[in-house]
């Protein structure tokens, strides 16, 4: 396995994924609608394009493709984006690789702890857990259900469950962090499912690897956190100050509409699954985690 096809790799996780995937010595190319620094093929999820050299050239596929759930109040427009802007890119990707003389043997994607719901409480939920019905919910089911066709054309199809990614070149930390003074969200209780941006690019590799890896893993680390605790964790790497006066529920409500229930609820999930079948994490403590990423 040598030719690796990334959708998404301008973002967060494909950026850090293909510096590492390339550094292994695996070529590496994207599927872009406009002309990358990195080696790709072009498409166009609107308009059903794709160029069918990219399925040919590739042996796997890792699809990170999707619009962001946190960057914009969710319209119904916006809700709409990013429903189909996962399900439409999958079904792209499966007509493509159907048609295919040579197809690939592996497709790798992106999933979300989000399949669970927006609040599971205290529980520690596993990958059978039953999946939640709020708006976040239905787009991962749908999601996955397009990714699961892949089975029927004989690939290995592995889904990564992505909870809080820890970064700073964006995502969550840099919005808790983004004022001069850190304060929890709602009264801070809320289970926060968290995984090192480098711990889950390399959780890719190693999904890609594992010839044995099949079905739906959660992709978060050893030790969730509660809102308060990563959220005073992280004021203290970054050098400011914490402040333990939670902003107002209503408040957030107001500002972020149905957004706001994604962060005043909360995760406490398992990656039992993945560390069962192989896999280390570098990272299993919040502080040392959120030390990396910060005093590097």
């Amino acid at each position: 396995m040598k030719n690796i096809l990334i959708t998404g790799g301008s973002g967060l996780v494909g950026t850090h994924l293909t510096e590492l995937l390339t550094k292994k010595g695996y070529e590496v190319a994207w599927l872009s609608r406009s002309p990358q620094a990195a080696k790709y093929f072009l498409w166009n999820v609107e308009k059903s394009e794709i160029d069918p050299k990219s399925i040919e050239w590739a042996d796997a596929i890792i699809h990170l493709a999707g619009a962001g759930v946190a960057e914009k109040r969710w319209t119904p427009e916006r809700k709409k984006l990013i429903l189909e802007s996962r399900t439409q890119s999958t079904q792209l990707l499966y007509s493509a690789i159907e048609k295919a003389e040579n197809k690939p043997n592996t497709f790798i994607s992106s999933s979300a702890v989000g399949y669970y719901g927006f609040n599971t409480g205290t529980q520690l939920v596993d990958e059978s857990h039953q999946p939640g019905s709020d708006f976040l919910a239905e787009v991962v089911i749908a999601w996955e259900n397009e990714v699961k066709k892949m089975e029927s054309l004989n690939l290995r199809t592995v889904l990564l469950r992505i909870g809080i990614v820890l970064s700073t070149e964006g995502g969550a930390l840099e919005e808790m962090l983004k004022f001069p003074v850190a304060v929890p969200l709602g009264n801070g209780d809320q289970w926060m499912s968290w995984i090192h941006i480098e711990d889950l690019a390399q959780m890719f590799i190693f999904a890609l690897e594992k010839t044995t890896l099949q079905g739906a893993y959660n992709a978060v680390g050893p030790n969730p956190a509660t809102n308060q605790q990563l959220t005073r964790e992280a004021a203290y790497a970054k050098g400011i100050p914490f402040l333990n006066i939670g902003a107002p529920a209503f408040g957030l409500r107001l500002v972020l509409g149905e957004m706001a229930a994604m962060v005043l609820g909360g995760n406490r999930v398992s990656c039992q699954k993945i560390q069962k079948a192989g896999f280390q994490f570098e990272f299993y403590e919040l502080a040392a985690a959120l030390k990396d990423l910060f005093h590097k």
